[in-house]
């Protein structure tokens, strides 16, 4: 085996779009691949200091959406440019944003699913970021991605991870097998 040294080569990362609002109730969106679930009802994500860590000072709630094959470029736009830079930034993406149902953060149609959240807690806070954990209040799919038994279906949604080794996006592919099920085989 080739040996390398430390690296954030976690696999795989997903795509993560965060959605927030800033002071004045402006919507802004940012890439974040450095998150995953925390526990049951909680996610966590590494956040440097950004116009999204702002927004979350003055309003602690956000969705968080996942990238797809078909979003890919606004997707990563969104994550090289800065709101604080760029505060039209989303304009350029062609999303269309809506208030969440649930939270007050902005949800965007082209992505299919986005977990509505609630700061539960910030984690080691300084001035070049903090890791946020997010309660979940609520998930919000569009019907169109959504398989027979009526739960979000991932194959349809295409969604893309973050290939960290190559700087690729890469798009998650078919079922393989059945999770709590498959092993039993083994049994």
């Amino acid at each position: 085996m080739k040996q390398f040294k430390s690296n954030s080569w976690l696999l795989p990362q997903p795509v993560l779009i965060i959605g927030t609002y800033d002071k004045d109730g402006q919507p802004n969106a940012m890439n974040a691949a450095w998150g995953g679930q925390w526990d049951m009802h909680e996610i966590f994500i590494s956040l440097g200091a950004h116009a999204t860590t702002d927004n979350l000072k003055v309003n602690p709630e956000f969705t968080v959406a996942f990238a797809t094959t078909e979003t890919m470029v606004a997707s990563d736009y969104v994550g090289i440019v800065s709101g604080r830079k760029v505060p039209d930034k989303l304009d350029r993406t062609g999303w269309t944003i809506e208030k969440a149902p649930t939270v007050n953060a902005p949800v965007f149609k082209e992505l299919p699913m986005a977990l509505e959240c609630r700061v539960s807690r910030l984690i080691d806070e300084s001035e070049d970021g903090c890791y946020l954990v997010g309660e979940i209040i609520g998930i919000v799919c569009d019907e169109k991605y959504l398989a027979a038994d009526g739960k979000p279906d991932m194959e349809k949604m295409h969604l893309i991870t973050f290939d960290p080794v190559h700087h690729t996006y890469i798009e998650l592919g078919k079922t393989v097998g059945k999770a709590f099920s498959d092993g039993k085989q083994l049994v």
